[in-house]
């Protein structure tokens, strides 16, 4: 081999290294989670499958992906900074679960595209115009409706015919808890029940509400999916558990 060959061999070995992890730099994905749920056995179980399928498709984490996730950590004021946390990673799109989390990134996102799961009403919520054609950075799938408060309250009469008075633990400033207690009022007379609206913001207003309601004789709560409710949810079933109250 002639010196000059060699020396374009050694330059090329050199640089091919380089290139080849410049090109693996510009082929890595920054995939943002943002859950609205805390880190219980169940919120991971949430999230468990999502990692599992980017992996079967290729996008492997700590490969040529990297997953950042956040969870929940309290009331919507805490959670701004970790939003803005999240975003100063800079992702390439953002998973984002429940309505409570798509509602802290919807006006902090800007262009960056949001996938939305475990959302109920996302229409009535403002987050997309219409799921056929959802337009925007936002798109998803939408989980509960209004209608089903009504079904929720006929499952609990079916398991504890007894009751007569059915509290709704609910945020009262989430759109689809509004939508959860208008067909939940409005299927009250067909079973016969008095119904109550337990509007909670934190764990101390959960305390509360619950242990107000419990004084009352022939009681049951149904709780609202929610990012508090969720965060609170091993003080709701002690509550529910202590004064004996059917819950769904």
């Amino acid at each position: 081999m002639r010196r000059r060959e060699f020396i374009t061999l050694l330059g090329v070995a050199a640089v091919w290294p380089r290139a080849v992890r410049a090109q693996q730099a510009a082929q890595l994905r920054r995939i943002a989670v943002l859950m609205g749920t805390t880190t219980s056995e169940l919120g991971r179980s949430y999230l468990a499958p999502f990692v599992r399928r980017l992996d079967q498709l290729g996008w492997i984490n700590g490969g040529n992906a990297r997953i950042e996730t956040r969870w929940w950590t309290g009331t919507v004021d805490h959670m701004r900074p970790v939003v803005a946390e999240l975003l100063a990673f800079s992702p390439d799109v953002i998973m984002a679960f429940s309505n409570p989390a798509v509602a802290l990134l919807k006006p902090t996102a800007g262009q960056i595209p949001i996938v939305f799961v475990g959302v109920g009403d996302p229409i009535g919520d403002g987050f997309v115009p219409s799921l056929a054609h959802p337009g925007g950075n936002i798109t998803g799938f939408a989980g509960t409706d209004g209608p089903i408060g009504g079904k929720w309250l006929e499952v609990l009469k079916e398991t504890a015919p007894h009751l007569t008075r059915v509290m709704m633990l609910m945020h009262p400033e989430t759109p689809i808890h509004q939508a959860f207690w208008r067909s939940f009022e409005a299927a009250a007379p067909r079973f016969d029940v008095e119904v109550t609206q337990g509007r909670v913001h934190d764990a101390t207003e959960i305390e509360r509400v619950i242990s107000s309601f419990a004084m009352r004789e022939r009681t049951g709560i149904i709780v609202n999916p929610h990012a508090i409710t969720w965060a609170n949810e091993d003080q709701i079933i002690a509550l529910t558990l202590h004064n004996r109250i059917p819950s769904h």
